[in-house]
């Protein structure tokens, strides 16, 4: 399928040094609330990049949590496969395509996990079915059915049954600390 009379007019803004704020996290803070009021769906969705240790890559979207100076923080399973490439090779890349606000932010940096107290403190805000759901899910590997996974979820359900549900050991946080920032916008 030939695509080359695909044209897109960009005029939704500019970018100009003036408006640039003095660091790039401010910058990508800035942007981000503008996402936010602008009712973009799911303005924290990043693309994570990674490459195993086979150097084959991988990308798949995640959602940001919390981000500061230090970099960008967010969870998953320690078993899942973004999880291994990280092991292998922790430079990273990630991307938030605001592609309504024709904007783009690329951040390219080395992941490493977050303590344990930090993954601990995020892991009790989630709704119970989250945390439940972490207990029974075995990232990217096959299930065997769909019942099995429910049949899973009801028994760790009867086990925390009015208890606190804890932190499972092979679940927690990356931060993502910046090496490199890419600011792109239509015009």
């Amino acid at each position: 399928m030939d695509l080359s009379s695909m044209r897109e007019e960009f005029t939704k803004a500019g970018l100009s040094r003036k408006d640039l704020a003095s660091t790039p996290v401010q910058q990508f803070e800035k942007w981000f609330k503008q996402a936010e009021e602008s009712g973009l769906e799911m303005p924290n969705a990043m693309t994570l990049a990674t490459v195993s240790g086979a150097g084959q890559p991988s990308v798949r979207t995640v959602l940001l949590k919390y981000f500061d100076n230090e970099g960008f923080v967010f969870y998953t399973n320690y078993g899942s496969a973004k999880a291994r490439d990280i092991a292998a090779n922790p430079r990273v890349a990630l991307l938030f395509p605001w592609l309504d606000l024709e904007r783009q932010v690329k951040i390219t940096g080395t992941a490493e996990k977050v303590s344990t107290a930090t993954s601990a403190k995020y892991f009790l805000s989630r709704p119970r079915g989250s945390q439940i759901g972490a207990w029974v899910s075995n990232q990217s590997s096959p299930i065997t059915s769909r019942q099995m996974l429910m049949s899973q979820f009801e028994e760790m359900l009867r086990k925390f049954e009015n208890k606190e549900v804890p932190l499972p050991s092979f679940w927690g946080g990356y931060r993502v600390v910046p090496g490199s920032f890419e600011f792109w916008q239509g015009r």
